[in-house]
């Protein structure tokens, strides 16, 4: 069973298991581990598919062009200069965000699903 008291949202900020929050949740940089180490609950039957994908492009697209539209209103860069700023900007934030986003979302999958995560 679940610990009381584990927050979706904090297990999957810091890659730990849903269920325990001890163990790890990855056992690569996207891929999820077979198992929990810690409690072997069996994370093969997650699948957050495209979901985290989804969000961060809809929010680091909103921030970057958001932030690029408002740097050319009040400054006028040249092309190449957004160029230089926002494509790393746009990839480092893309990179940084994807795996938290799938932590969250397996946490959450757990959460609402627990039936077939210890079924399994």
């Amino acid at each position: 069973m679940s610990e009381p008291g584990l927050s979706a949202l904090a297990t999957g900020l810091s890659g730990r298991c849903p269920r325990c929050g001890r163990g790890r949740l990855f056992a690569g940089f996207l891929r999820t581990a077979p198992r929990c180490e810690v409690c072997g609950l069996d994370l093969s039957v997650q699948d957050s598919g495209d979901g985290p994908a989804a969000f961060i492009i809809l929010i680091v697209g909103l921030l970057v062009v958001g932030g690029a539209l408002i740097v050319e209103v009040a400054y006028g860069w040249p092309v190449w200069l957004h160029l230089l700023v926002w494509l790393p900007l746009t990839i480092l934030a893309c990179l940084g965000l994807m795996r938290p986003f799938k932590g969250v979302l397996v946490a959450l999958q757990y959460k609402h699903r627990r039936h077939e995560f210890d079924a399994g």
